[in-house]
């Protein structure tokens, strides 16, 4: 080999591609632990709308072919794995509204609502996973996994509904609200949205404590709630 040659350069190695697993649930239904509950929420970063939180048990004997983060799906896939999951799983939704994530911010508005939705399940679960590194206070044992609707069944599960709930919300929003696109955004910080609030100003449904919007309503002036209420859209 020559002197001034250059080493042929190494190909990267493909990473592997992580889908969600059933590992976890299966190996404490052997022990007993049952039933078991993933959970998890949409809508945290949005400007506009609730945080839906969503909490499922699958029957192990009925998980729908398919399931995987929401967010690495497209809103058809998701929509078809909703109607599966809803026919085949224990399925409870909760929602942490506008107020509430004015009033104690998006993270204890979103724990609020996991903690809810794993409440409402017809079934009582003695284990929950939740995605992110924080538990809930729900009533049993619970653990969090971080990055848990990429790796954990159930999570997975409880993502597509939680997101699919919120986006069908927001579709309704946007036929409520002419202009502002939430059917198309889902109320999340894009250009077309920071367009229409600078046009239209915010609705009822905008997070008054998130920074674009706060400074839309600084900008109507010093004025009480009261007359800002009656200036926002209903």
């Amino acid at each position: 080999m020559a002197k001034n040659a250059k080493p042929t350069p190494r190909l990267p190695l493909k990473e592997p591609v992580l889908r969600p697993s059933f590992r976890r649930e299966r190996r404490h239904f052997k022990s007993g632990v049952w039933p078991i509950a993933g959970c998890d929420e949409a809508g945290r970063g949005p400007l506009a709308g609730p945080v839906v939180a969503a909490a499922v048990v699958l029957d192990p004997e009925r998980i729908p072919r398919g399931l995987n983060d929401s967010k690495k799906l497209d809103a058809q896939a998701r929509e078809k794995l909703y109607e599966k999951i809803c026919a085949s799983a224990q399925v409870a939704v909760a929602f942490g509204s506008v107020e509430r994530v004015d009033r104690d911010n998006i993270l204890r508005a979103s724990l609020w609502a996991l903690a809810r939705a794993v409440k409402a399940l017809p079934v009582r679960p003695k284990l929950v996973y939740v995605d992110g590194n924080m538990k809930i206070d729900c009533g049993c044992d619970c653990e969090a996994v971080v990055s848990g609707d990429a790796l954990v069944m159930s999570i997975a599960a409880a993502s597509i509904v939680a997101k699919v709930t919120r986006d069908r919300l927001m579709t309704r929003l946007g036929l409520a609200h002419p202009g502002y696109g939430f059917e198309r955004h889902m109320g999340y910080s894009v250009p077309e949205h920071f367009s229409a609030l600078a046009r239209l100003g915010p609705t009822i449904h905008h997070r008054r404590s998130f920074a674009p919007v706060a400074a839309k309503l600084a900008a109507l002036g010093s004025v009480s709630d009261e007359v800002v209420a009656e200036l926002l859209p209903l």
